[in-house]
């Protein structure tokens, strides 16, 4: 409809000024992420090298995740209170000046646990911040038809930054101090303001127009996933698979570790191997460009998702393992860049910030929730098995999603009840 916010929002983009828009936002959070991940491979090699205890890495990892999941409806909501771009900008600007503390403290000679677990928080925070507005502001510089395009091309950068940074910062660590792993984190975030702070985003009509309290508009965008069957049906959907992705996403090395060796070889080969076909799936799906029933194409995503998992755990060689390893990065892509192209296309502008807390929220929280039932299992059962009957599960919600018939429009016209 030509009321429609989306529309609105889509009228105002150009053929010229889209693709630089796009490619400025998109090096930005290239360089960002790059820094971002160099620091958090370096905090937990450092933290496992020195203190060697699961109980500290434990703390570390909570102190990692916990505060995104925290602060995620709340990041929702500002990211349709206020402009995207500055709160992006404001999430960089905060974990740099948490990092270069840190650098600093450490320069000095305090290296206390205590305040690298406080910084991790702060920087699980910002990334919490970060999230929702990244996926939402998307919308606002490039058109609806190219969103496809777009998040397929950001899905083939992430795991091309989760195989270099890694490397990169084991390198970094061994020659030099850890501190400076930091300060290159704080160039890369300095760089990365400095890109958004020249692109141009046009305003939201919500940005204009705001009157609701905080909590009004945490409540109708929580009344507009209630009411909107696609997006239940989507974040249900959501919630098995990452609760059934758990054992591949936790549990490989230890599998690898227990039944092909413990080899450091073979484990880097473990996380590279998905990375590498993770890129592969994300230049498979931006030549694509994807099938417009959006449904139709996660179903059959996590179906096969579901067959490889089960594939993992028949393997008998590590050779063979490794193949199925690199296939099931394949999906990534195509799951990571579906999802989000629907939401930007279904849910409209005003109320995108608030749809991508509450997934991120989901994110978060229910892979966690599956380790708290596949890891103790894992001491009763082989790894192997688990992946077994957690693919065999998979497949149910697959399939469910796969013939789910409803139409996807590009614009519908949906709103949050008042």
């Amino acid at each position: 409809m030509s009321d429609h916010p989306n529309a609105i929002q889509q009228s105002t983009l150009t053929d010229g000024g889209w693709k630089k828009k796009t490619a400025i936002f998109l090096s930005s959070q290239t360089i960002s992420l790059f820094g971002s991940m160099l620091v958090q491979y370096a905090i937990i090699w450092y933290v496992t090298l020195s203190e060697q205890s699961g109980a500290v890495l434990t703390i570390s990892t909570l102190a990692g995740f916990l505060p995104q999941i925290v602060i995620s409806l709340f990041a929702g909501v500002w990211a349709d209170r206020y402009p995207r771009k500055l709160l992006i900008i404001g999430a960089d600007v905060l974990t740099a000046l948490s990092t270069l503390a840190l650098a600093i403290a450490f320069l000095l000679g305090y290296r206390e646990l205590w305040l690298i677990f406080l910084v991790s928080a702060i920087r699980s925070v910002g990334a919490g911040i970060q999230t929702p507005a990244v996926s939402a502001l998307l919308p606002q510089i490039a058109p609806t038809e190219k969103l496809m395009k777009v998040n397929s091309i950001n899905g083939t950068i992430h795991p091309l930054i989760m195989i270099v940074s890694p490397i990169l910062s084991g390198a970094m660590l061994s020659l030099s101090r850890l501190e400076i792993i930091f300060f290159v984190d704080v160039v890369t975030a300095a760089l990365a303001v400095i890109l958004l702070l020249t692109l141009q985003v046009p305003p939201l009509p919500r940005l204009v127009t705001q009157t609701q309290g905080y909590l009004d508009d945490l409540k109708a965008g929580l009344s507009y996933i209630r009411q909107t069957q696609q997006i239940r049906t989507l974040f249900l959907f959501f919630a098995f698979v990452f609760f059934l992705v758990a054992p591949i996403a936790f549990l490989s090395p230890l599998l690898v570790a227990r039944s092909f060796g413990e080899e450091v070889w073979k484990l880097t080969a473990n996380e590279i191997t998905f990375f590498v076909g993770s890129i592969l799936g994300g230049i498979i799906m931006t030549a694509w460009g994807g099938s417009p029933n959006r449904f139709r194409t996660l179903g059959l995503t996590c179906l096969v998702w579901a067959v490889l998992f089960a594939g993992l755990g028949l393997a008998q060689d590590f050779t063979v393992y490794l193949v199925v390893m690199t296939l099931s990065g394949i999906p990534m892509p195509f799951f990571s860049a579906t999802s989000m192209t629907l939401l930007q296309e279904i849910v409209p502008s005003e109320l995108q910030g608030r749809v991508f807390g509450v997934q991120q929220l989901i994110m978060s929280s229910i892979m966690p929730l599956g380790m708290l039932v596949f890891g103790p299992a894992a001491d009763y059962l082989s790894i192997e098995a688990l992946l077994v009957i957690s693919g065999t599960l998979m497949a149910l919600p697959s399939l469910w999603l796969y013939f789910k018939r409803h139409p996807i429009p590009a614009q519908p016209d949906l709103a949050p009840a008042d």
